[in-house]
């Protein structure tokens, strides 16, 4: 919602939860940490840290691709945390442990959606603790969800995943965002608010999935002006090329980038996912790129620990 330290809050992440791709995972008690992925085994190394607990042995049944912009590094770290935790019937204290996982930070929707899925939105940080230098790992607390909406189930989300670079993640994410911060527009952030308040908040309470779309699509440009010298335009290439051509398609409302990208997303209902799985697919033509195209619900529920 706001990047500009002119504004008594910063950040404020927007967002929704998908049912799929997901993380899945099986974990067991054991002496020592015991799984083929290298960045799940990371992650439980310091889980078992965090609950104290000697070891477990995982396995991956299902993840994420990472850095494509879905959000994959929060929910492979709850995803770890929660599996092991699990395993030695402990609760796993999500909100809580995040911060120690190196999650959670500026944006707190990852969370909010692994705790109980639907659309959600965060209070972001005061902006007087912002710092020119990235906090260690721990040092804040996840910004708590102001408003929280399930939307219609019949709603689905249209995925792009192209054939691209991966975006930025680490340090180099943090440095972009940092570099960003310190010369925002701040009246961007004041066009961004009202869009929030007054379009898609009441889109989302009353299940209007057109007026939900276009106020998303709008957000999501305003939120691109933001980063266009990071990442080379509004949209970074080739999501540029693919939400131009999604943006005339019938079937499809609400398209933008999601995060550092590449992945493209839009909005659309059950009834119409074959036409916008077609739309996805001659968009990836369009852009002269190889991709993924997937037309998936979204999530009502949090993450399940059986």
């Amino acid at each position: 919602m706001n990047l500009s330290l002119a504004r008594e809050r910063l950040y404020g992440g927007v967002g929704v939860g998908l049912a799929a791709p997901r993380v899945t995972l099986d974990a067991e008690r054991a002496d020592a940490v015991v799984c083929d992925d290298p960045l799940v085994a990371d992650y439980a190394s310091r889980v078992c840290d965090l609950l104290d607990v000697p070891g477990a042995r995982i396995a991956v049944e299902e993840t994420l691709p990472r850095h494509v912009g879905l959000g994959s590094g929060t929910q492979v770290a709850l995803a770890t945390l929660a599996a092991v935790a699990g395993a030695y019937d402990r609760a796993p204290r999500v909100r809580e442990r995040a911060p120690a996982l190196g999650r959670g930070g500026r944006s707190g929707v990852g969370v909010a959606t692994f705790e109980g899925g639907g659309f959600v939105v965060d209070a972001g940080h005061p902006t007087e603790r912002f710092t020119t230098a990235a906090p260690a790992d721990g040092e804040w607390t996840v910004p708590p969800v102001t408003a929280r909406h399930d939307l219609p189930e019949e709603w689905r989300a249209l995925l792009v995943l192209p054939e691209a670079p991966t975006g930025r993640s680490g340090e180099q994410e943090d440095a972009s965002m940092r570099a960003v911060v310190e010369r925002a527009d701040p009246t961007v952030a004041d066009e961004a608010a009202g869009i929030l308040a007054r379009r898609l908040l009441p889109a989302a309470a009353t299940g209007d999935l057109d007026a939900f779309g276009r106020a998303v699509g709008e957000f999501g440009r305003l939120n691109g002006a933001w980063y266009a010298d990071a990442q080379g335009g509004v949209y970074r290439p080739p999501a540029g090329e693919l939400v131009e051509a999604l943006g005339g398609e019938p079937g499809v409302v609400g398209v933008g980038q999601s995060s550092w990208g590449p992945a493209v997303y839009g909005l659309t209902s059950a009834d119409r996912a074959g036409a916008a799985r077609e739309a996805g697919e001659a968009a990836l033509d369009v852009a002269g790129v190889g991709g993924e195209v997937r037309v998936v619900p979204l999530a009502s529920a949090g993450a399940r620990v059986e």
